[in-house]
């Protein structure tokens, strides 16, 4: 009569890391591939789950938790190429864990936009969030899923919370070294189109611009700051007021590479040359900077590596890793220097 092996107990966690000789903490670790083991604890521990055709149990790891294995990606950002760039730091970060990603856009503008993040980190019984700006610079949105007891992490252009709960980049910093280098190549009249208002990326841009010019002694009207919205087509009508202007600027810092491109565009439509009479610097470093011509200067902006690290350090501790305590908080942007930058035409 053939063994009914239906009947047999299913092994547990526990089991397997008495048959290894290890604490069940390092079987979880080889389970979730972290990189916290020697070669050759990892082998033995992997060869006994091989050998005995044990399968972990991640919903029943989810019950005892009280959450599912799942982050949310929570957003409202005109700019899409930065949510991909996030999502894609994100996804690598979960690769080879039981952790699977869910996106979720809000409106801002909504008067209700809390109840609804707070309702849809109920429902998914999220194991934790990450937040991308505007929404991340909100300290009641961060008081709120405290409060939920929801894990999370801000990603921001300046330092708002403490190092578990944040990653942000040095914009202002950054956007001085820009505007320093058109300033090295002779530009005096320097226009930059400004973020939304509203967005703490738009202010530290706008004072990295002010602070260059500050330091070099170089003092600009109103009228040499547009307003836009990381958006292509605010790009091209920021950049027409700035042309208006008598007489124009030499070079444009757009807050953005999606404003900066618009630039390039309505410069063509003008039949101005870039960078003979027009130099231009956008910001993010995304792949249309080296699709259009000229190739863009820019800021590139590690949205990758911090989205990599949010994931990181939410799900740090859960695959036996050190979490938030080995994950920077601080990102540096740098200056990626193509064609669209020249010295200025001569007076």
């Amino acid at each position: 009569m053939a063994k009914d092996d239906s009947a047999a107990p299913k092994l547990t966690i526990n089991d397997i890391a008495r048959l290894a000789g290890v604490s069940k903490k390092t079987v979880s670790r080889v389970i979730n591939r972290s990189p916290l083991l020697n070669r050759e604890t990892r082998d033995r521990v992997e060869k006994i789950i091989l050998d005995t055709g044990y399968v972990p149990n991640p919903q029943a790891r989810a019950l005892a938790l009280g959450r599912n294995f799942l982050i949310g990606l929570v957003y409202d950002n005109p700019n899409a190429q930065m949510v991909l760039s996030m999502q894609r730091g994100i996804l690598e970060a979960l690769r080879g864990t039981e952790f699977e990603l869910v996106v979720r856009p809000v409106d801002r503008g909504s008067g209700a936009v809390m109840d609804d993040i707070l309702g849809f980190v109920i429902r998914q019984r999220l194991f934790g969030v990450i937040v991308l700006p505007p929404l991340s610079e909100s300290d009641a949105l961060a008081q709120l899923l405290d409060e939920a007891g929801c894990r999370y992490v801000r990603m921001g252009s300046a330092l708002l919370d403490d190092n578990e709960h944040m990653v942000a980049s040095n914009d202002r910093e950054a956007v001085a070294d820009a505007v320093r280098h058109l300033i090295a190549q002779g530009h005096q009249r320097i226009g930059l189109i400004a973020g939304p208002h509203g967005f703490r990326s738009a202010k530290e841009r706008r004072e990295g611009f002010e602070m260059a010019l500050s330091e070099a002694g170089i003092s600009l009207p109103r009228s040499f700051i547009a307003d836009g919205e990381y958006t292509f087509e605010s790009g091209i009508a920021a950049s027409e007021n700035l042309f208006a202007l008598s007489p124009p600027p030499t070079a444009i810092f757009a807050s953005n590479d999606e404003m900066a491109a618009g630039v390039l565009y309505a410069a063509r439509l003008r039949g101005i040359d870039v960078p003979e009479q027009l130099s231009i610097i956008g910001f993010d470093d995304t792949p249309l900077t080296t699709r259009v011509w000229p190739p863009l200067t820019t800021v590139r902006w590690p949205i990758a590596a911090m989205g990599r690290s949010a994931a990181l350090k939410l799900i740090g501790t859960a695959v036996g890793d050190q979490g938030e305590a080995s994950e920077p908080s601080l990102f540096s942007s740098t200056l990626i220097r193509r064609s669209s930058v020249a010295p200025p035409p001569a007076s």
